[in-house]
């Protein structure tokens, strides 16, 4: 650890420095550099937290107190963790580090003076390691002397009892484990929680968001039984919400740490987010999880119009395919006594033991179930023990239900009034898959023949197609998984990811930066992509973002208000309006080509009659690129160009994609994120079929390459129908490859098969 600062900024972080900044601080620093909106702090480096030990003496003494501790010992345990948390708390922290931290800090206040302490252990967030919630958060902390005492706060919570439990358990050495201290700007959020990218436990693309009022201390730590929603990011929309009674919120207290305060009534069952702030923070979420590669378990907050990412790390609990058995009840005769939300899947029967205070947790034995209020981290040696838990408050991301998961205990949380109705001794059983409780024990019948199926990339497919198989790539970042599918192409790269990213609007970024950095920060990202798939097509959509997702960023003041902005400014009709934009994409195309990446293909977005089509193939002439050699095409978004695909094939075009997310919308008068309609959503309606149908076989009278990039794409039984239609290829998300290659394989040899029977018979 020579050489390394006691100081590091998040601008100078990146995910390769846990062991300086922590798994926390490593993440803040990843999500700022890939343009997530990260509120600005800088790092207490575990540099700094050893040479603390180191010279104030208190190596020798702090391990030996820890050495040989009996973890399963309550008592033996609590007593270790006083003895080491006093030796921290007590010495004395070296003056020219108080000086480093304070001039820090001075430089932060010109941002925001009310400051968070936030523990990031550089142990934290690996794989098969949860150590959710073990070390100290001081929130809401004003001046320096406050919040060197909260650095040194977090700094013994190491030494915690739940720390020391999980860590030994772990197989951590305590003398190898340090900590880092992220000083991060506090937002007085109005409304915050958690969200998960990906289903919890089973991989699914479901995003689950919960949420409450005030700070994000609420949910998380299960104080509350926040709302709930489940994003659907295969239809693209919000396809369930629990609007739950939240009594109670966490908010910042004076100079120094939080008070909790009853919300008043007429907000306590007001739905906390909006469909538009779920759908925002899914697509916060998507883009961690590509750009890490695995589902993320992430913190948000929001103050006004504006979301704020607070912490994103790898989803620990997700089982692999097969690895879980599905038990169920024996029928519906059994009696539910109680309904709540199944936060852990599994079954386990057995006596209740009430936990109404930390000090009751000695009385759990082997095999109880535990009932409480809300479970906290000092609770997880007895959670070690019990056969299921059952909580009044909290959701799918509280403390109880993560670290069920990761137990594999079954767990139902946010049942209300789980500790009211059952009573120590009484025997039930908790299906932690349905939410549900039993009276009595009951007969369990495990499934064999259903297995959870994980949402994972594929290793490179071995079935060769005639139609082609492509993949959908949203960052670069997610480039290298996309290419270990074994996808025969890019169908599908948004630029405007690229752009997003840097959060700030295109006119203010080209304002206010060098036209050359533009050019560069699109020209790098989709060299990555093209890279990864060498030899085979990559389609590059040019900017296609409505101006709602522009206003929350730098510049996006200039953005013009829509009532409607799917509908409004945006795709090829505001390229051809943005003459500085437009050229500065075709410049990054055109250079490429140069460099001999003849694989590139540029599709136009929100195209509704050829001559958008013939004046921005004119753009790229005038550029200097020689149009008869690249490949061009357009998406058919709109019913518009489906009718009118002859003329677009007469205009020029090398192919055409079907975006069928709007194509839908578009074509029977839905909005899909209107949830008030949501359930008239219909992907296979007869007029959308028919104008597909329409286009593919134009295409193919015309040797016009024809696909599909929407997320019909990752549908089995719709590719099934474009396969028997003669699509020439299709586009799917990178989780759904291994599938649709297979469906369309199984699609050819039964047509194939189909066609020889026909001619036998005749």
């Amino acid at each position: 650890m020579t050489g390394i600062p006691d100081i590091l900024w998040l601008e100078e972080i990146r995910k390769e420095d846990i062991p300086s900044v922590g798994g926390k601080g490593a993440s803040l620093g990843e999500m700022a550099s890939i343009g997530l909106p990260v509120p600005p702090a800088f790092v207490v480096t575990s540099q700094a937290f050893r040479r603390f030990l180191i010279q104030t003496g208190l190596e020798e003494p702090l391990f030996t107190v820890l050495k040989g501790v009996n973890v399963d010992d309550n008592e033996a345990l609590e007593s270790a963790a006083q003895k080491a948390k006093e030796l921290v708390n007590k010495a004395n922290m070296p003056d020219d580090l108080k000086s480093e931290i304070s001039t820090a800090y001075e430089k932060l206040r010109r941002t925001g003076e009310i400051v968070a302490a936030r523990s990031s252990a550089t142990a934290e967030d690996l794989p098969d390691a949860s150590f959710a919630g073990q070390q100290e958060t001081v929130l809401n902390i004003k001046g320096i002397e406050n919040l060197l005492n909260a650095i040194q706060t977090c700094w013994a919570s190491l030494y915690g009892a739940r720390a020391i439990y999980y860590r030994t358990k772990q197989g951590f050495e305590h003398h190898t484990v340090n900590i880092a201290i992220v000083v991060q700007q506090l937002i007085p959020s109005e409304k915050a929680g958690v969200m998960f990218t990906s289903h919890p436990v089973t991989g699914e693309p479901l995003t689950i968001i919960e949420g409450s009022w005030g700070l994000g201390e609420a949910v998380v730590s299960g104080a509350v039984s926040p709302d709930k929603y489940v994003f659907d990011r295969r239809l693209e929309r919000t396809t369930d919400r629990l609007v739950s009674p939240k009594i109670i919120e966490i908010i910042p207290d004076g100079n120094y740490g939080t008070i909790t305060r009853d919300v008043e009534s007429g907000r306590q069952e007001v739905q906390v987010l909006s469909d538009e702030e779920v759908k925002r923070l899914a697509t916060y979420g998507i883009v961690s999880e590509e750009h890490y590669g695995v589902p993320q378990d992430m913190e948000w907050a929001i103050v006004g119009e504006k979301i704020f990412v607070l912490q994103s790390r790898p989803i620990t609990t997700i089982k692999a395919s097969g690895s879980m058995k599905k038990e169920t009840t024996s029928g519906s005769s059994e009696k539910v006594i109680l309904q709540g939300q199944g936060a852990s899947p599994g079954l386990a029967c057995g006596p209740v033991i009430i936990i109404d205070d930390i000090r009751d947790i000695g009385k759990v034995k082997d095999g109880d179930i535990m009932v409480t209020r809300m479970t906290n981290p000092d609770m997880v040696p007895a959670m070690r023990k019990v056969a299921a838990i059952v909580t009044d408050e909290g959701g799918m991301t509280c403390h109880a239900a993560i670290v069920s998961r990761e137990l594999g205990t079954p767990a139902v949380v946010g049942t209300r009034k789980a500790t009211q109705i059952l009573t120590d001794g009484m025997v039930i059983t908790v299906d932690g898959e349905k939410g549900l409780i039993y009276e009595g024990e009951i007969a369990l019948h495990a499934d064999n023949g259903k297995n959870v199926q994980v949402a994972v990339a594929a290793a490179p497919a071995k079935i060769i197609t005639a139609t082609s198989v492509k993949v959908n790539v949203s960052m670069p970042e997610a480039a290298q998984r996309a290419a270990a599918t074994g996808a025969d192409g890019v169908g599908l790269l948004r630029i405007e990811h690229l752009i997003l990213g840097l959060n700030k609007t295109p006119n203010w970024f080209i304002k206010n930066h060098k036209e050359e950095d533009f050019i560069s920060e699109l020209m790098n990202g989709i060299k990555v992509v093209l890279d990864a798939f060498p030899g085979k097509p990559v389609w590059v959509r040019t900017l296609d973002a409505p101006t709602d997702e522009f206003r929350n960023m730098q510049g996006g003041e200039n953005e013009p208000i829509e009532h409607n902005p799917m509908l409004g400014w945006r795709g090829i009709r505001r390229d051809l309006q943005s003459p500085t934009q437009f050229r500065l994409q075709i410049d990054t195309f055109k250079r490429l080509w140069d460099l001999g990446y003849d694989n590139l293909g540029i599709m136009f977005p929100m195209v509704s009659h050829p001559r958008e089509f013939v004046l921005a193939k004119e753009q790229f002439r005038q550029a200097g690129v020689d149009v008869e050699k690249v490949d061009l095409g357009v998406m058919i978004e709109i019913p518009a160009s489906a009718i009118l695909i002859e003329d677009f094939i007469r205009a020029g075009i090398r192919f055409a994609s079907f975006g069928t997310n709007d194509l839908i919308q578009y074509t029977i008068a839905i909005d899909r994120n209107n949830e008030n309609v949501t359930d008239m959503y219909w992907p296979k309606h007869p007029a959308v079929l028919a104008l597909i149908d329409q286009a593919i076989q134009v295409c193919r009278k015309n040797s016009v390459e024809v696909s599909i990039c929407g997320q019909a794409g990752s549908d089995p039984d719709m590719v099934t129908w474009l396969v028997e239609k003669g699509i020439t290829s299709v586009s799917s998300n990178i989780d759904a490859i291994s599938k649709i290659r297979e469906t369309v394989a199984k699609t050819e040899q039964r047509i194939i098969l189909d066609a020889a029977r026909n001619k036998n018979a005749n």
